[in-house]
């Protein structure tokens, strides 16, 4: 007799299907089941409005979450930024698995690099957190841009700059690769311009707190080296009261001794959208052995950013 398979709460768009597909896939080879996607609408996903009018926070997540709660999925899979700092009692983390590339990326017409995008260039992107950081650097190197606010999918975004209307998009590298589409990128933007969002390029598998043996088996495709670093980079987010569509970037990363990992670098940013004021400030300590280390970290960092006024730096903060 066959075992009744899993199902698997994605969203519906083609980048939430590519990144599901390939976790059911690993799913499939740990647990043995199969395992059925359901498409999940979000609010997120019907909303012609920009993510900071919106609030950002959650909107693409909350379906899916009320889904696992009523037990019409097992579990469902989320891109690890878009997910809410507050964990819900009844849901638990299973799973994060290996970060993709968190950098974001450049798709400009004619092949350009961001450094040689033309004076008055036109760059889409629907982020605060980009907007910020591109306009600093631009305003700090001498560069005439102007960023313009966008939504849509990836064939929308990058459609804009094949159609003339704009010169180029910010996009993040981990969804252009899951969808096999990395080759039209022409510039990788490095974390010293532009900090990725919190936990960018991760993966998040959630799953009803009291299925103890369906999270045993999501166990085996966590990356413990992953989940120390999104954990730092969340827990400066939720420490600064900030959304998902808050212009916040935070990263971390590790130090090695030659093959062993001694220390986590943790660096954050905080700015106002046209690039006029940033707070940005980076430490380290050992590498977490623990979540709640890692935790500590990201409000030690926050601690610093918020005495360096990166509170008024935010808009409107969530609670």
């Amino acid at each position: 007799m066959t075992e009744k398979a899993l199902r698997l709460g994605t969203r519906r768009s083609r980048l939430a299907m590519a990144q599901s597909g390939q976790v059911a896939e690993a799913v499939r080879r740990v647990t043995g089941r199969p395992v059925e996607l359901v498409e999940i609408t979000t609010y997120g996903d019907t909303s012609r409005e920009h993510l900071a009018q919106i609030g950002g926070t959650g909107v693409f997540v909350t379906a899916l979450r009320d889904a696992l709660m009523r037990g019409e999925v097992d579990f469902a899979v989320h891109s690890l930024k878009d997910l809410p700092t507050a964990q819900p009692a009844e849901l638990v983390l299973a799973a994060v698995p290996e970060r993709e590339d968190p950098r974001d990326v450049i798709v400009a017409r004619d092949a350009l690099k961001f450094t040689d995008l033309p004076r008055g260039a036109r760059i889409g992107t629907g982020s605060p957190r980009r907007m910020a950081q591109l306009n600093a650097y631009a305003r700090t190197h001498g560069l005439d841009i102007e960023t313009v606010a966008i939504r849509g999918n990836v064939d929308t975004r990058i459609g804009y700059v094949h159609g003339g209307e704009l010169d180029a998009v910010v996009l993040a590298a981990a969804g252009l690769r899951r969808i096999g589409r990395i080759d039209e990128v022409t510039d990788f933007l490095s974390v010293d311009t532009v900090l990725p969002a919190p936990g960018q390029g991760a993966l998040a598998i959630e799953c009803a707190a009291d299925n103890a043996a369906l999270i045993a088996a999501l166990g085996e495709l966590d990356d413990p080296f992953t989940r120390a670093a999104v954990t730092a980079e969340r827990s400066l987010l939720a420490a600064l009261e900030a959304g998902c569509s808050a212009p916040v970037g935070a990263l971390a990363d590790f130090l090695a001794d030659g093959q062993i990992v001694k220390e986590m670098r943790l660096r954050g940013v905080v700015g106002t959208t046209d690039g006029t004021r940033m707070v940005q400030l980076s430490t380290t300590g050992p590498a977490p052995e623990t979540e709640t280390q890692a935790m500590a970290l990201g409000r030690e960092l926050a601690a610093e950013m918020l005495a360096q006024g990166a509170a008024g730096l935010m808009g409107e903060r969530a609670h």
